[in-house]
Order: C-alpha cells, then sequence, then structure tokens
C-alpha cells in the first residue's frame, strides 16, 4: 500500500493535526480556565468569549473544546508515517470516516457561530480549517488507499 500513498499526504495530514491539537488545548486550557486567556477580540462579530461561553460550546456535557482535542489527537494517531504506510484498508477508512465526521461536527459549530451566537472565534476558526484540511487530505487521498490490491 506504500507505493499508492502520496508523499506529502503524512507530513500534511500531520501538520494539520498537530495545529489543530496544539489550538484544541488552548481553547481547553481557556475553557478550564478564563475565557479573558483567550488572545483575541471580545466586541463585534470577532469575540472568542462569547463563542466559547455559548450554549452551545458544550454538547452533550462536554466542552466542545475538549472533544477538539480528543479528535485531533485521534487524527493525529491516524496521521503518522506508519499509519499512512500500513497495509490495513480499515485503518484508512478509519481515517477517512473521522475526517468526515469531524468535517460535519465543524460544519454544525461554524452554523452555530454564524447564525445562533452571532460571533465568530478565530481560534475556533483554525481548528475549523484544520478539520478541512484533513478532510480534503483524507477523501483526495481515499480512492487509491481504499482499492483493492
Amino acid at each position: 500500500m506504500m507505493d499508492r500513498v502520496p508523499r506529502w499526504a503524512s507530513p500534511v495530514s500531520l501538520l494539520l493535526s498537530l495545529t489543530g491539537f496544539a489550538v484544541s488545548t488552548y481553547l481547553t486550557i481557556a475553557h478550564y480556565t478564563t475565557p479573558e486567556t483567550l488572545v483575541c477580540a471580545t466586541s463585534g462579530t470577532v469575540n472568542c468569549e462569547r463563542v466559547t461561553t455559548s450554549a452551545q460550546s458544550m454538547f452533550l456535557g462536554i466542552p466542545v473544546a475538549v472533544l477538539g482535542l480528543a479528535w485531533f489527537a485521534a487524527m493525529t494517531a491516524l496521521s503518522t508515517p506508519a499509519a499512512w504506510r500500513s497495509e490495513s484498508r480499515l485503518l484508512h477508512l478509519a481515517r477517512m470516516l473521522a475526517a468526515i465526521g469531524g468535517i460535519g461536527f465543524a460544519l454544525w459549530l461554524v452554523y452555530a457561530e454564524l447564525v445562533l451566537i452571532g460571533a465568530i472565534c478565530l481560534w475556533c476558526t483554525v481548528a475549523h480549517v484544520m478539520a478541512f484540511g484533513l478532510f480534503v487530505v483524507s477523501v483526495i487521498t481515499a480512492p487509491d488507499l481504499l482499492a483493492r490490491s
């Protein structure tokens, strides 16, 4: 399967995952300490504090930042060079399905920011862009990686 993996896929997905993990870590720390730790505007359309303290910042009683942290940790594991070299179709399918689930949730969060909350969090936007990048990498590489040998 290694010959089917584009050379750029592993480093790009790993960089996207680690960046998302770092941002999610920062958002998680801000959630459990104080929103004032966020380096972001607090008035107008860009208002991280309003977004991260809204009702939509929790999902099933779990902070969205923690869910992002867990998702990016999983995507980091699925984006390592060893994972990309794996012969397991199941692993590559898991990466693609996780990316689809992640971008679906990110799209819901963007909707919540724009429509329900009426504010945008720049840190959240970075995480959403990283999720979108992981989705693109996963979908672009999926046909070759999931093809039967």
